[in-house]
């Protein structure tokens, strides 16, 4: 990244080499404050720096001005536009309780914040934006940043605000059986227990009657509901030996997964889902189940890239699994 410019507003006691703690892309937008707002209160939540930041590009007309021969464009007001408009998201947040850096960087908006999500906890954005940051982030940029970040990504809508901090609202967790379903949940569990909240892991079930017809004639739905409940329970009993103090509880509900998951969204503190599954939640992520659930979600959404974790190879002694 290029052409960075930042201000330390408190002492820092962390290594900002080491970690940019909670990354928060803004424009100034409506949805973008409310963005920086809720990455705050997660920032002061886990005692992480927060870092704003804001992305700008010269316009195609100024590089087409200096091929013409019309002098060199000089940057420096487009730059000092973009820092009023950081200010004022910082303005907007009051005093906070860990160290705050905001930078203007020259780039792409997707291509800025990946780059800072390799050295991020979390990566947080609004859903829509002004156009200069965000304004495509329904299309090829929110696909982007939970493609191809290093960390998970949260997308919060507009007029997200602290009420969903209340004790007892439950992060939700939507997993398929997969690994990657797992790796969502191991994620979700940790959001949960930093909140001192109750985890919900919810398997969505499309209508099995309209594809029985094409099943074998000795499959049968009351038994494959069961096995998908005996090996849901096997996977609650692995999470429980990971986060022994964290309450856990599970459903198998009905529906396809997008609008299960917008449903779940309306009572969770945190909806989570991965990246990529075995394709009947999460296989789609990133093309209309994805777009569906960010579009559509009463409240913030996870995206929890994969990772490797050790964890995972523990799973299979606590019963059946999906994979």
């Amino acid at each position: 990244m290029t052409g960075s410019q930042e201000q330390d507003n408190t002492p820092s006691t962390q290594d900002a080499a080491t970690t940019h703690g909670i990354v928060v892309g803004v424009d100034g937008s409506e949805q973008s404050v409310s963005a920086a707002k809720w990455a705050a209160r997660e920032a002061e939540l886990r005692g992480l720096p927060l870092t704003l930041v804001t992305a700008y590009t010269m316009p195609v007309f100024a590089a087409s001005a200096l091929e013409a021969g019309y002098g060199v464009p000089d940057d420096t007001m487009i730059r000092d536009g973009a820092m009023q408009v950081l200010q004022g998201v910082v303005n907007q947040l009051g005093q906070l309780e860990v160290p705050l850096v905001h930078r203007v960087e020259m780039g792409d908006a997707a291509g800025v914040l990946v780059d800072y999500s390799a050295n991020a906890n979390l990566l947080v954005a609004g859903s829509r934006g002004r156009g200069g940051f965000f304004g495509r982030l329904l299309g090829s940029v929110a696909s982007a940043l939970p493609a191809h970040a290093k960390c998970p990504v949260v997308i919060v809508p507009k007029g997200e605000h602290a009420s969903r901090a209340a004790a007892g609202v439950p992060v939700i967790v939507g997993v398929d059986g997969s690994e990657q379903g797992r790796i969502a949940a191991l994620a979700a569990a940790l959001e949960a227990e930093v909140r001192q909240s109750p985890l919900r892991v919810v398997i969505a079930m499309p209508p099995i009657s309209g594809a029985v017809a094409w099943l074998p004639a000795t499959v049968d739905e009351q038994s494959l509901v069961g096995e998908m409940r005996e090996r849901l329970e096997a996977g609650i009993d692995w999470l429980k030996s990971e986060f022994p103090s964290l309450e856990i509880t599970s459903d198998i509900v009905d529906g396809v997964p997008v609008d299960v998951m917008v449903n779940e969204s309306k009572t969770a503190r945190l909806t989570v889902v991965g990246t990529r599954g075995h394709g009947g939640f999460t296989g789609a992520l990133l093309g209309s189940t994805s777009q569906g659930v960010i579009s559509h979600a009463h409240g913030p959404v996870m995206v929890v890239p994969y990772l490797k974790d050790s964890r995972l190879a523990h799973r299979a002694s606590f019963g059946p699994t999906f994979s």
